[in-house]
């Protein structure tokens, strides 16, 4: 089968839905799935305004549109609501054609807090975005329910999956000669360094410790000035990052507005426990949406949940993590694709 996979965000962009999508494009090769990613990089493109480190393709259509009736795919995924996500969107529309699209992220609440559009509208634009689609993937139920009372159509579960291999399991916190004078227990953030992180929760947060940041954005250099006794190691390479897991005590994931959370899974796989607010994301990573959480603390208070979270067992989070390897993720994501041609239509 020829997929074409239409996506904004893929590399050099360093984010959960950039790993989601790589991850899934190694696994669907093996499979028999010749994957071709449209992505921005193959286009005119510029910084997006406000978001630095996120490049958006400039007036795709015309490009994306002969790439497409060249590659002739069997399947269309459209990834991401950007300028390459509507442009396909469109190509689409135009030839007829049936594709899938996905809800990875809460794209209106990061509207709302970077340029103060209202919630409802940019719900709305998405809505319209994604009306046409024969399937509108989304992580988690609680996703699923919430895009359900706002009137999305068509909308199918895709749970995402994590490298297990990757993130080994170490059953004591691994210590880590860079870090080895800081004083213990660490506490981890991965992430964007952005508006709608919520990371100033995690920074301000009371802590005995170490705090951590992983990750780069545009509040980088302002929180910097702000928290010089945080110590800020950039964006790291996986397997350097595998590591500054494995060396945690408590992974910290402030964030209310995520749709799942894959750094959490990442954290969990090394067997760092996860501290974060009772919300969608955590919720179901955890599987508190149905009983107890597993794998981490879930608290109205932040640093409650992480002072509680040194205590659990680091075999726990990773059985929780084990609950998501990417063998069932990929298989379900290829029974959710569709024929981009009806059969008996040309």
């Amino acid at each position: 089968m020829k997929l074409a996979l239409i996506t904004d965000a893929w590399h050099p962009q360093v984010n959960g839905v950039v790993t989601t999508l790589h991850e899934l494009v190694e696994a669907l090769g093996p499979m028999g799935v010749q994957v071709s990613v449209l992505h921005p990089g193959l286009f005119k493109s510029q910084p997006c305004p406000g978001y630095a480190g996120i490049d958006l393709a400039v007036r795709p259509y015309k490009a994306l549109a002969e790439m497409l009736d060249r590659l002739s795919p069997d399947a269309l995924h459209i990834a991401t609501e950007g300028p390459l996500g509507w442009a396909a969107r469109k190509h689409c529309l135009k030839r007829g054609w049936r594709f899938t699209t996905a809800f990875h992220t809460k794209f209106p609440e990061i509207i709302r807090a970077a340029l103060h559009v209202p919630l409802f509208f940019g719900y709305a634009l998405f809505r319209h975005f994604h009306r046409p689609s024969s399937g509108v993937m989304v992580p988690t139920q609680g996703v699923l329910q919430m895009l359900q009372a706002r009137g999305f159509k068509s909308l199918q579960p895709w749970t995402h999956g994590v490298d297990l291999s990757l993130f080994a399991y170490q059953p004591h916190a691994i210590n880590l000669p860079q870090l080895q004078n800081l004083p213990r227990p660490w506490a981890l953030y991965v992430g964007r360094v952005s508006y709608e992180k919520n990371i100033d929760a995690f920074l301000s947060m009371p802590w005995s410790g170490t705090r951590i940041v992983c990750g780069e954005g545009p509040l980088a250099a302002s929180l910097q000035a702000t928290y010089p006794d945080v110590v800020w190691m950039g964006v790291l390479p996986r397997q350097q990052l595998a590591r500054i897991y494995a060396a945690a005590d408590v992974f910290v994931f402030p964030s209310r507005h995520e749709t799942f959370g894959l750094v959490m899974l990442e954290a969990m796989a090394c067997g760092t426990p996860v501290a974060a607010y009772p919300v969608d994301g955590p919720l179901q990573v955890m599987g508190a949406d149905q009983g107890s959480p597993k794998g981490g603390v879930l608290d109205k208070s932040l640093a409650d949940a992480a002072v509680r979270a040194l205590n659990l067992p680091r075999g726990e989070a990773r059985l929780r993590a084990e609950a998501f390897g990417w063998p069932h993720t990929v298989t379900l994501f290829t029974t959710l694709l569709m024929p981009i041609k009806a059969e008996g239509k040309p």
